[in-house]
């Protein structure tokens, strides 16, 4: 495929099956976004046995927030995508540290991915498969 040929459109099925992986995973962040940026009691105590303290809540949620919002709007999807795989390594790395189950956060991972990669057509003409 030339750089000047016409990506065809993504069918309805992988744009809806896409959106629903995008969208499931992207709630439940943004509800423990907005739970480490309003401070909510239980995410502080959680939050401080990994050694975060309480201030710095504000800017990881912020920072949470921020990547959903890139990924959820298609032009900026992939820019977002990237910045939660940062952040869901943040988490690996500190599930890993503390020896607890850390396979969560990857399953997340690869599941935003799954969602971006089944919406973009463009993406999936990059990535690479085998035909």
């Amino acid at each position: 495929m030339s750089t000047n040929d016409p990506i065809p459109p993504v069918s309805k099925a992988a744009l809806w099956t896409g959106r629903v992986l995008s969208v499931l995973p992207s709630l439940m962040l943004v509800m423990a976004g907005v739970m480490m940026f309003m401070q909510h009691p239980k995410v502080v105590e959680d939050s401080a046995k990994y050694g975060y303290s309480g201030t710095s809540l504000h800017f990881i949620g912020a920072a949470l927030l921020v990547s959903i919002v890139l990924y959820l709007i298609p032009r900026t999807a992939i820019l977002g995508a990237i910045l939660l795989t940062g952040y869901l390594g943040g988490a690996v790395a500190t599930h890993v540290t503390h020896s607890e189950p850390w396979f969560f956060p990857v399953i997340f991972g690869a599941v935003l991915w799954l969602g971006l990669l089944l919406r973009d057509r463009k993406l999936q003409a990059i990535f690479p498969w085998r035909k």
